[in-house]
């Protein structure tokens, strides 16, 4: 098969040279960034070689989405990061209109195997089919006889054009995948493949479909077991409107909590939520940890909104905090890795702080942080609603209001400073658990993430709101018992 390897070796020259260029102030602290460019979804979530590695969606030339090529990253404690070379570029007939997403797996042979979306045809009529490139964690090379998952061998009545986003794992001697596909009746389906080798592929089944009443096509899939459940993620593109207040239209993230028979390869579903109730979350990936852990990372962003989204970098797009997850009640929920306290600086503690009407808190004030706070609901009988203002500055600031009456809470970044008509204000179920009711923020410049009830329900948003504004607040409607704790991430 050609390959052009001349465009990987431009894009890597030009990601050198134009990243070098970017100082480190003009990103945040934690939240990867691409190098330069476009960044979408998380791509090859893995540890590899004592490093975890995550590549990413990347238009390195622009700040738009354009042919995609893999950007590369690699973190040992999942909070900084190092740009490595860009790994993949379209430049063969079998990706030659983008290399889309997928995932990796270390082979036992110890060479990483990258299993992603090939794009070729034409604009007008594109096919999409599943590839692999080899390698030592820095350069890979494509298969020759790409794809290894062509788009004929899904089941009749599915579409060639939308079949992608393979995640690849490893149970006993053999390895299998999922991938987005889009059926003609049922809408969007997860597919599921099996290979002895994890290059050569058969399909298996379909594991489940929206039918058309959760999205048009469920992209980048994950599967994996956890705490007694079986859970596959999907990212939906079109929900229309269901029966769930949760569940929003448009584009999002679900988990969908079930059974899983290995043997007949049989997938029950019991539940279906939404993985992230904010404004920008989209096709998260996971990791196995060494010691155990279940992690996730996705992107930091909105396809309804991102197009149009003003540019104030030479880069644009980012990745969440990785986050630990976990079954709990029934639900999957999710909490800042562990690994994040060993950031904290700069303790601030308020226990026992009654609030009555509003309460200016200048020791808390900052950008880069993470706040806990807990109100004790059971001892603040006569508090009807408690709202946390933050980046607060000039007439600016972003608040999370708790309306004890109809026992929700509500994110609304309508005042961060934003001239944009697009999704501000959020509402979400939040009830005290053993009498309290527990918010985890963390702030990293323009990014905010925010943890209910220990990760129950989460919020993730971006702020158009200047970083000099570190203002932090409290206002209660009828006394409010809170504990509050601060540190500042370094």
């Amino acid at each position: 098969m050609p390959h052009d390897k001349t465009k990987l070796e431009q894009a890597r020259a030009y990601e050198a040279r134009e990243g070098a260029a970017i100082p480190a102030s003009d990103r945040p602290r934690l939240h990867l960034t691409p190098w330069v460019g476009w960044m979408n979804d998380p791509n090859g979530f893995c540890y590899y070689r004592g490093a975890y590695h995550l590549f990413y969606q990347y238009h390195p030339y622009d700040t738009k989405w354009g042919p995609m090529h893999w950007g590369h990253a690699v973190t040992r404690d999942l909070l900084h990061w190092d740009y490595l070379p860009c790994a993949l570029a379209p430049d063969t007939p079998a990706d030659a209109l983008g290399c889309f997403s997928g995932s990796a797996i270390e082979l036992p042979d110890g060479r990483l195997e990258l299993l992603y979306t090939g794009v070729s045809g034409t604009n007008e009529s594109p096919v999409q089919a599943q590839c692999v490139a080899l390698g030592d964690g820095l350069d890979f090379e494509k298969l020759p006889h790409n794809p290894v998952i062509p788009s004929r061998q899904q089941p009749e009545g599915f579409c060639e054009a939308d079949f992608r986003d393979p995640r690849i794992w490893r149970e006993g001697d053999r390895y299998y995948c999922v991938a987005a596909g889009r059926h003609k009746e049922n809408g969007g389906s997860i597919e599921l493949f099996e290979s002895r080798d994890a290059l050569h592929w058969e399909f298996v089944t379909v594991l489940d479909a929206s039918r058309d009443t959760l999205g048009a096509i469920w992209e980048c899939p994950d599967f994996f077991p956890l705490d007694g459940s079986q859970v596959l993620v999907v990212s939906p593109q079109s929900i229309g409107p269901v029966e769930d207040p949760e569940i929003r239209p448009g584009y999002g993230t679900l988990a969908l909590l079930g059974d899983y028979d290995a043997g007949t390869h049989r997938f029950e579903r019991r539940s279906v939520q939404m993985l992230d109730h904010g404004m920008e979350f989209y096709a998260p990936q996971t990791v196995l940890t060494p010691d155990g852990r279940r992690v996730m990372i996705a992107w930091m962003q909105n396809w309804e909104t991102s197009n149009d989204a003003p540019r104030r970098h030479s880069w644009f797009g980012g990745m969440t905090l990785p986050r630990e997850l976990f079954v709990r009640d029934g639900r999957l929920c999710q909490r800042p890795v562990r690994e994040l306290e060993s950031l904290w600086q700069d303790e601030v503690l308020l226990r026992g702080l009654t609030v009555d009407g509003d309460a200016d808190l200048p020791r808390l004030a900052g950008r880069y942080l993470d706040l806990d706070l807990v109100l004790d609901a059971a001892q603040s009988p006569d508090c009807r609603a408690l709202t946390l203002r933050f980046a607060c500055g000039g007439g600016l600031f972003t608040q999370v209001r708790w309306e004890a009456d109809r026992g929700e809470l509500v994110f609304d970044r309508s005042r961060c400073g934003t001239r944009r008509d697009i999704p501000h204000i959020r509402r979400i179920p939040a009830q005290p658990r053993n009498g309290k009711l527990t918010l985890r923020l963390i702030l990293d410049g323009e990014c905010a993430e925010l943890f209910v009830n220990d990760g129950e329900r989460t919020i993730t948003a971006l702020l158009d709101t200047p970083l000099q504004a570190e203002g932090i607040s409290l206002h209660s409607d009828g006394a409010a018992r809170v504990d509050i704790a601060r540190h500042t991430l370094a």
